[in-house]
C-alpha cells in the first residue's frame, strides 16, 4: 500500500531486493532486460550509500572525529531482520569517513552485532545519543518516534538530528534547539 511510497533511505529486507534482482536477472536470460527493474536496483543501493554523504553534510561536511548515533539498524520497525538493511550501508560508510558509531536498535542488536564491526551498542536510544555529536534515525521504529526531542538536544554535543524516515515535522523540531 501507501506505506511503500514513504520517502527513506533505501530499501532492504529478504523479500523485495531478492525478488527484484531475480527479476531482472530471469528477464536477460530470457532476452527481455527489464531496464525499470534494473535502475531500481541501482538507485536502491545509490540511496543507501548517499545518505552517507547527506550525514556528512548535515554535520558541516564531515564526519571526521565525531561521533554518530544511529538509531535503528534493521530494515524496518518491528523485527530483527539485518539483512539488506541501509545501515548496513550506512554504518561502515561513516566509519570510512572517520566517524565514531554508536547504534541502537529495539530488537536487532544480536544481529547487529554478528554484521557490524567497531561500534559501541547501546542500551537504549537516549544512552546511545549520550554524547554523540549527531543522531540519525535509520528505521522509523514507534520509540524513536516519541523522542522527548528537549532531552535529545541536551545528549548531542553538535545538536544535528537526521531524520531519513521523515518521521518528524520540522515544525515538531523547531524551537527544540536541534539542527534538523
Amino acid at each position: 500500500g501507501g506505506k511503500f511510497l514513504h520517502a527513506g533511505p533505501g530499501y532492504g529486507g529478504s523479500c523485495f531486493p531478492k525478488d527484484t534482482l531475480a527479476l531482472s536477472k530471469t528477464a536477460r536470460d530470457y532476452g527481455s532486460p527489464m531496464t525499470i527493474v534494473d535502475t531500481v536496483v541501482l538507485s536502491n543501493d545509490r540511496r543507501k550509500k548517499s545518505m552517507v554523504e547527506r550525514i556528512a553534510k548535515a554535520c558541516g561536511g564531515s564526519v571526521e572525529g565525531k561521533t554518530i548515533a544511529v538509531l535503528g539498524l534493521t530494515f524496518k520497525p518491528n523485527t530483527d531482520d539485518m539483512r539488506e538493511s541501509p545501515s548496513l550501508a550506512i554504518v561502515p560508510g561513516l566509519q570510512k569517513l572517520g566517524a565514531t558509531v554508536r547504534a541502537y536498535d529495539p530488537e536487532g542488536m544480536d544481529e547487529a552485532r554478528a554484521m557490524l564491526k567497531k561500534v559501541a551498542f547501546c542500551n537504549d536510544a537516549y544512552d546511545c545519543m549520550t554524547g554523540a555529536h549527531a543522531a540519525v534515525i535509520v528505521t522509523e521504529w514507534d520509540q524513536f518516534r516519541a523522542l522527548d526531542l528537549g532531552q535529545v538536544a541536551k545528549l548531542l554535543k553538535d545538536r544535528v538530528f537526521i531524520d531519513l524516515r521523515n518521521i518528524y515535522r520540522k515544525e515538531e523540531v523547531a524551537g527544540t534547539g536541534l539542527h534538523y
